[in-house]
């Protein structure tokens, strides 16, 4: 199965062991960035790139 090139509120409170409100919190604020930068954001979702490159100890 290839890889999500979007993660959800779950994808990322699984890969980080948090809470599902507190991955909401985060998607929020890294939507928030891209949006800033000029970039189209969805609710609920974001890129597992910029994600990866945000959180420290990501893969690569």
């Amino acid at each position: 199965m290839e890889e999500k090139r979007f993660l959800t509120a779950a994808d990322v409170s699984d890969y980080m062991s948090i809470s599902v409100p507190m991955a909401y919190k985060i998607i929020r604020k890294l939507n928030e960035e891209l949006h800033a930068q000029g970039y189209i954001t969805v609710s609920g979702k974001v890129s597992r790139r910029y994600f990866e490159s945000k959180i420290y100890g990501a893969a690569s």
